[in-house]
């Protein structure tokens, strides 16, 4: 792992740029010397690590005594797509346009990204974790898709707040039955992009007996503020 850059902020937060390989990614880490639990935030379907409200949740949690970690997996933000991925996402544009379902084109391509980004949390999670500033326990929040199979995989996780809004595979919501961690599950009520049954019964079929459901009105962006502190809380429960 390397360190590429770092701003230190008012509130003793330090942000590193760093890359692992061919992995872009970024680390918050609070102010205190003593090693910090960490938290694996991903956003939802690709997007980049950089976007303003994963950066936000990032910096608010890194404060509140967390390490923070956020990666670029293969395939997101702003590493290189196939051209199989760029068809399956200009199909995607041109079926909502026309109103058309996409449940298929969905999973030609976020079936992939999660095969693809698994792997490279895993291996950045094996970075971080020799790292002296940080001491763990594991925390994950974000991509419900991606921390479905995290959690199913990798033993060192053992909490995870995810977001209901991204399209979660077949694959991982047979899978989301092995999920024995607790778990808080976010959901926007009038998410446009998510029908609200198919995130119901995703809820229903984690395997583990402690999850909890938040659902708030609203679309998609919509998530109260508030709901970061109460992840919060819900990480304190599990991770301090």
């Amino acid at each position: 792992m390397q360190f590429t850059s770092e701003q230190h902020f008012d509130d003793g937060v330090l942000e590193r740029e760093f890359t692992l390989g061919e992995i872009p990614g970024t680390l918050w880490t609070p102010g205190s010397a003593a090693p910090a639990p960490l938290i694996l935030m991903a956003h939802n379907n690709g997007l980049p690590k950089g976007e303003s409200r994963l950066v936000a949740r990032a910096r608010q949690s890194a404060a509140s005594g967390y390490a923070v970690a956020s990666i670029d997996a293969a395939g997101c933000g702003d590493r290189p797509r196939s051209a199989v991925d760029e068809r399956a996402r200009a199909d995607l544009r041109r079926a909502m346009a026309a109103g058309e379902p996409v449940d298929e084109i969905f999973e030609s391509f976020i079936g992939p990204l999660v095969e693809k980004a698994v792997p490279e949390w895993r291996t950045t999670l094996d970075a971080l974790l020799s790292l002296p500033e940080i001491g763990g326990p594991v925390g994950y929040s974000g991509w419900t898709a991606v921390g479905i199979r995290l959690a199913v995989v990798e033993p060192r996780i053992t909490a995870a707040g995810f977001f209901a809004g991204g399209y979660v595979p077949r694959a991982q919501r047979e899978e989301a039955r092995q999920v024995t961690i607790p778990l808080l599950l976010l959901l926007q009520w009038d998410d446009e992009g998510n029908p609200r049954q198919r995130a119901l019964d995703l809820f229903d079929a984690f395997g583990t007996e402690e999850k909890t459901l938040h659902a708030n009105m609203g679309g998609h962006t919509g998530t109260p503020w508030f709901e970061v502190e109460d992840g919060g809380r819900f990480f304190a429960r599990h991770l301090k």
